[in-house]
């Protein structure tokens, strides 16, 4: 898809040629770290240039879920591509307090943001940049699309396409 549109961008009106598949998970204590594995690593495994990133403001919770993807990485059968991602464009941050957490999202502007937190609502107030908002710490994005974020107007004209590469913020 973002062939063809590179190819026609100029000589037809394109909504935008989209990045590499994005996630960006925040994350509290509340959370179990096989979960926020196996998201992050369900969005590593697309391309080699798939930004996942988990934020927390528990540092053991961190630790565990970089544990947790070493043993989940070991049996994914795209287990090249899913390393070449998470050693390019992973990482862990561990902030202060979930303020900080949405000041980096909002920064990113991620394609897909997962709030596993125990109060994803009140953090979701705070999102302005961000494609598809998941909520909860159980309910995460394979269970599906719960909020569709500062762009539902967009989608609904354009069905499937969610931003990525900090587009949310031009939306």
């Amino acid at each position: 898809m973002a062939t063809a549109k590179r190819l026609v961008y100029g000589d037809v009106d394109i909504d935008m040629v989209a990045g590499p598949s994005e996630i960006v998970i925040v994350s509290d204590k509340h959370t179990p770290p096989s979960f926020v594995a196996a998201d992050l690593l369900s969005q590593a495994e697309h391309d080699e240039m798939a930004l996942v990133i988990l934020i927390t403001n528990s540092e053991t919770l961190g630790r565990e879920v970089k544990k947790e993807v070493e043993v989940q990485l070991s049996s994914l059968k795209r287990k090249r591509i899913a390393s070449a991602s998470l050693d390019s464009r992973g990482a862990i941050l561990i902030v202060k307090n979930l303020g900080q957490a949405i000041e980096w999202v909002n920064r990113i502007a991620p394609e897909h943001l997962e709030l596993a937190v125990s109060k994803p609502l009140s953090l979701m107030k705070r999102v302005r940049h961000a494609g598809a908002i998941f909520l909860g710490p159980i309910l995460l994005k394979r269970s599906g699309i719960i909020w569709r974020g500062p762009i539902i107007f967009f989608l609904r004209r354009h069905r499937s396409i969610l931003l990525a590469a900090g587009c949310g913020r031009f939306y």
